[in-house]
């Protein structure tokens, strides 16, 4: 299976435990991670979230992402296609730039899921194409 995280999944173990959710989001993302590792899943790095990593404030938290980085195995580079339907994306579901490009990128290599930390591009959007998006938390639920 396909799995394109957004780029907060990344992140999520970074940010403050102290609060319930994150804490929980954190954990699905390991376990998200561990399944990779395990050959269960395939994640995605794709253009956007290099730059998106390149752009954090925080040099361990750079590193740590981008070591990350190492076990996704698909790679997707930008390419006109993406650029094309990002900007449908965006107008269709009021997303943000950055958003769409991530969608984009997840529908150019056929993702089967799109996880992400942030309610708005969930409560904007539950399906593109064959893409299904949901918070890591709910994937894990679903699993189980």
């Amino acid at each position: 299976m396909i799995v394109y995280l957004d780029e907060n999944c990344f992140q999520r173990g970074f940010d403050d435990q102290n609060h319930l959710r994150i804490k929980m989001e954190a954990l699905a993302c390991q376990d998200i991670f561990q399944r990779a590792e395990a050959g269960e899943l395939d994640l995605v790095w794709s253009f956007m979230l290099h730059d998106e990593t390149l752009q954090c404030p925080f040099p361990e938290r750079k590193v740590a992402i981008l070591r990350l980085s190492t076990i996704c195995r698909v790679k997707v580079g930008p390419n006109e296609n993406i650029y094309n339907h990002s900007v449908r994306i965006q107008k269709e579901y009021s997303l943000s730039v950055k958003d769409a490009i991530h969608l984009a990128c997840a529908s150019y290599i056929k993702a089967e899921l799109f996880l992400t930390c942030d309610d708005q591009i969930i409560k904007k959007i539950k399906r593109l194409e064959n893409i299904e998006i949901l918070n890591p938390i709910d994937y894990i639920r679903k699993e189980v």
